[in-house]
């Protein structure tokens, strides 16, 4: 298994951080098996892309919420770092309570 689970959605309050405020967290490695994704649904165009990241972080964001980690953005980024057999991927976490 790549993920710890798979789920539509984000089961957690709006955290209202933009980009300028993910940018500022620092980035840190974490399992892919700890993730639950927040999408069932990627676009295979999207997953092949080179420039995929060019207008984006380059790091996914993911939200701590009651101890689960929730890949809010970046599963096609989480899924190439799969393909290419990494356990671990560097992501910036924001703890939401």
């Amino acid at each position: 298994m790549i993920f710890k689970a798979v789920s539509e959605g984000r089961p957690y309050p709006d955290h209202g951080l933009q980009l300028r405020e993910w940018a500022k967290i620092p980035p840190r490695p974490i399992r892919l098996d700890q993730l639950t994704t927040t999408k069932r649904e990627l676009a295979l165009d999207r997953l092949l892309a080179e420039d995929s990241t060019y207008f984006g972080d380059l790091f996914p964001h993911v939200v701590e919420y009651n101890g689960v980690f929730y890949l809010e953005d970046g599963l096609h980024r989480a899924l190439r770092a799969a393909l290419q057999q990494r356990t671990t991927i560097h992501v910036r976490v924001h703890p939401l309570s």
